[in-house]
């Protein structure tokens, strides 16, 4: 005689014991991978924001080009606040609306009572380069950036404020040098305007074209 639904329903096979111990030894397996790579995710997250909180490079290490003259500013709280750097993240390019001005007269307006200002270097008409503030201390030139960025005030020999070919090529070695020991790159080297929308270096915030070339020649250089 022909068996019912109601009767296969009956007759079907119910889940055994051991299976029921496999799925669940199976869930908790899946759950135990789970916990462990969200910890291991998490682990990474950690080495990545505390990398980013810490200076991971030396200082006292570093191999200074010979074309870099060290005149350190003094201490004075203000230009020169004495504050560590944590970490360098970006280099910061400005002018020093100064016209016609060196390295060295802008160096010692730094270190001057009348200012409240600095750089780390100073890139001059000649393709001087001065270093006015050691490299892990912060420097009082881009706000609130100081305390991750590297910065270079560059001369320029008119109001136009586009540098000349020496003072052009002395910035590109520089900065070139700077990516290379920081581990950064040309996608690094960013304008004061980019951080505050301030004019500054000015031929190079009206002149889109001139600040892409810079970046390519800084990426080339490395």
């Amino acid at each position: 005689m022909p068996r019912t639904t109601a009767t296969r329903r009956k007759t079907a096979k119910k889940p055994t014991r051991r299976r029921k111990k496999t799925n669940k030894r199976k869930l908790e397996e899946r759950r135990k991978f789970l916990l462990v790579l969200m910890f291991v995710i998490l682990a990474i997250m950690s080495v990545v924001v505390l990398r980013s909180c810490f200076m991971t490079i030396d200082i006292s290490k570093l191999n200074y080009p010979s074309y870099i003259k060290q005149d350190f500013i003094d201490q004075d709280g203000h230009s020169r606040t004495g504050r560590d750097m944590k970490r360098v993240n970006d280099i910061v390019i400005h002018y020093v609306a100064n016209p016609g001005s060196s390295a060295k007269a802008n160096r010692d307006f730094f270190n001057s009572s009348q200012s409240r200002v600095s750089a780390h270097f100073v890139v001059g008409l000649k393709g001087e380069v001065i270093q006015c503030v050691p490299l892990d201390e912060q420097s009082s030139a881009s706000n609130d950036r100081n305390p991750d960025t590297i910065s270079i005030e560059v001369c320029h020999p008119d109001a136009s404020g586009k540098f000349n070919d020496k003072t052009y090529g002395a910035l590109i070695k520089l900065t070139a040098w700077l990516c290379d020991e920081f581990g950064l790159d040309e996608k690094d080297v960013i304008r004061h305007y980019d951080i505050t929308g301030k004019d500054c270096p000015k031929y190079y915030v009206e002149h889109s074209d001139a600040w892409k070339k810079l970046k390519k020649d800084v990426k080339k250089a490395l």
